[in-house]
Parts: C-alpha cells; sequence; structure tokens
C-alpha cells in the first residue's frame, strides 16, 4: 500500500491535482473535490476511488448540506510530519496535548529557563 507520500510518476494528472488539493484543504467533502477541482461528479468518483486504492486518501460518508456524501482526507506518511514544533532543541515538549499553554505559567517558565541553563 502507498503512503502519503507517493505522489510519484504512478499518478495521473488529475489524480496528483486531487490529491494536492485534499492536502492542501487537509480534508474536502467530495462535492466540493469536484467543483474545486473542475471535473463532473462521475470523473471526480472515479479520481477518489484510484486515490483511495492507492492509499493516499480515505473517506468516511457523512451527510454535508442536507446530503449523503464523503468526507475526504489525505492520509500522510508519519515521516512526512514536521515534529519540529514539538521539540525545543533536542527536546520534547511537556506541553504536548495541552489545549493552552500559558506563557506566563511558572511551569513553561521553568521549562524555558531549563532549555537556557543547559544549552550554556
Amino acid at each position: 500500500m502507498s503512503t502519503g507520500e507517493d505522489t510519484g510518476d504512478d499518478l495521473s494528472e488529475d489524480e496528483r491535482a486531487g490529491v494536492e488539493l485534499i492536502r492542501r484543504q487537509d480534508g474536502i467533502h467530495q462535492s466540493d473535490f469536484w467543483k474545486e477541482l473542475g471535473v463532473d461528479s462521475r470523473k471526480g468518483s472515479r479520481i477518489l476511488e484510484s486515490l483511495a486504492e492507492k492509499g493516499l486518501i480515505e473517506r468516511e460518508e457523512t451527510v454535508y448540506e442536507g446530503h449523503n456524501t464523503y468526507y475526504i482526507e489525505p492520509v500522510l506518511d508519519p515521516m512526512d510530519l514536521d515534529f519540529g514544533l514539538l521539540m525545543a532543541g533536542d527536546r520534547l515538549s511537556p506541553f504536548i496535548g495541552d489545549e493552552e499553554v500559558n506563557p506566563h505559567n511558572d511551569r513553561f517558565t521553568g521549562w524555558v529557563m531549563n532549555l537556557a541553563y543547559e544549552d550554556r
């Protein structure tokens, strides 16, 4: 099965444009996909089916604007993910999973100061 990094020669021009659109939007409803790609529903369905078979997208049944449809999401290869924002140097942030980090919190300040101290 292909991964999210598979955008090579095995994709048609329409498939490549489709997967780029889905990744750029970070997910899209099927009817919006056809419209934004500028294809009819039949061709759009074929493109999505091919991308799903190649493991580049996932489709989930949903209701959108009162109609049964699919929500299309990109399948990302973990190797494509950038964890840089979770890191400070070579240390992983202890705040991963916190919905909000208060930069004035003593815990946050202590962590930053510890990083500054260790870099000396």
